[in-house]
């Protein structure tokens, strides 16, 4: 694969075909945007208030595409990754940050385990704690086969994608959503009481995933080096044009996740959706056998390709910040303590999503201000340093999730 990115670089190949050798490391990431916390959040919200948060689906989904492309820029400009360059610019925060990132990471876990426990529990009716054996059994495996490569890693994570895609567009086909009220819902915005904002910022958490800013730059970074200032700008390029398509998917997914609930569940008086084994047992008498089942296929290939990921950037962030590892099996079997740990005590699967997507947008600002700091900066980035207008625009969608926390802060403490 990298030989055929340098034909590409040569000239000697061109079209769509040129396009190929560089995607990859933005699927791999566009996952965390398709995890379980995005179908708890989505269906709650699509259920309790029908189209009105598609604009939060909408708006998230263009900020990550933004810090996405920051930072896989980030790794290729430096050939370092966003948690090794925030140690070294920044000495005396790099515990912190560590420590922070970790939270979110497991957070990240929790979700993405618990997931596919749930779609292992309802599609074939395994017990929660088998199916989290299973789950992190899965998990590893497919993570071993990161020895054969990184285009084969890639190439079996953009298969899962594919497949909650086809889910989506099945569902789509079923659910006959409104599709005037989701163009206006999508571009009008809307906030209602402390349960809406709280919704709407676990969507934001959902969607912008801290350890999918810090893996992106760590898949770039030594994928396909550049040769030259010429290369340099062509595989940058090449890698915005991988983050517009896959994430364009993953943003479609999200609006599907949510405007079949509101056309499903809030539309049919159904509203007290609010968690996803009640959404499986209430779509399927609404819409017929099928729809049950493609929703769980989505959901079990959601849940083991993000955990894949999130083990992936958990690796990262730790070996980044700290400088050193762990292997991969003990990172496994620890990150799965917390999943087990809820299904053991019998917790509410969804709510402990949502909760855990709300703890990431929490965690998110971290990542993002030293990812737009570090590529603002001309002596780090080089020629690919970002012009002050995309400088402003990422600063105003790092203050916009640092808004949504204020305004969740607030509602929580003074409720409507």
């Amino acid at each position: 694969m990298v030989a055929a990115a340098q034909e590409v670089l040569a000239g000697n190949r061109r079209g769509w075909r040129a396009l190929l050798p560089f995607t990859g490391p933005a699927f791999v990431a566009s996952v965390a945007y398709m995890d379980p916390g995005n179908f708890a959040t989505n269906i709650q919200g699509g259920a309790a208030f029908g189209y009105r948060l598609l604009w939060v689906v909408v708006l998230a989904n263009l900020m990550a595409m933004l810090f996405q492309g920051l930072s896989a820029k980030l790794g290729i400009a430096t050939g370092k990754n966003l948690a090794e360059l925030s140690r070294e610019h920044a000495p005396r925060f790099a515990l912190a940050m560590w420590i922070v990132s970790e939270v979110g990471a497991m957070a990240t876990d929790l979700a993405e385990f618990l997931g596919a426990i749930v779609a292992f529990y309802l599609l074939f009716h395994i017990p929660m704690m088998a199916g989290a054996l299973l789950t992190g059994t899965l998990t590893y495996a497919i993570l071993a086969l990161h020895r054969y490569g990184f285009r084969t890693m890639e190439t079996l994570i953009g298969s899962l994608v594919g497949i909650i895609g086809i889910c989506y567009i099945v569902e789509t086909l079923l659910a006959k959503p409104d599709w005037q009220q989701v163009l206006h819902h999508a571009v009008v915005p809307w906030l209602g009481g402390s349960s809406s904002v709280l919704i709407a910022v676990g969507i934001v958490g959902a969607t912008v995933m801290p350890h999918a800013i810090y893996l992106h730059s760590a898949l770039t970074q030594e994928r396909i080096v550049p040769r030259d200032r010429r290369q340099l700008f062509s595989i940058v390029r090449f890698s915005y044009a991988d983050v517009a398509i896959a994430l364009t998917i993953a943003g479609l997914v999200n609006c599907a996740m949510m405007y079949m609930a509101a056309a499903v569940f809030h539309s049919t008086g159904h509203a007290g959706v609010a968690d996803i084994a009640t959404a499986y047992r209430t779509l399927t008498p609404l819409l017929g056998s099928l729809a049950g089942v493609v929703f769980l296929i989505a959901l079990l290939a959601s849940g083991i390709s993000s955990s894949v990921v999130g083990t992936m950037a958990g690796q990262v962030i730790m070996q980044s910040f700290l400088g050193f590892s762990v292997p991969l099996w003990v990172r496994r079997l620890v990150t799965m303590l917390p999943a087990i740990v809820v299904v053991a005590l019998g917790l509410n699967v969804t709510q402990t999503l949502i909760v855990s997507q709300v703890i990431l947008s929490f965690v998110l600002p971290v990542p993002v201000i030293a990812l737009v700091l570090l590529t603002r900066r001309e002596e780090t980035m080089g020629p690919m340093v970002n012009g002050r207008w995309l400088t402003l625009l990422s600063f105003g969608a790092a203050a916009a999730i640092l808004v949504l926390n204020g305004i969740l802060l607030w509602t929580t403490v003074h409720p409507r």
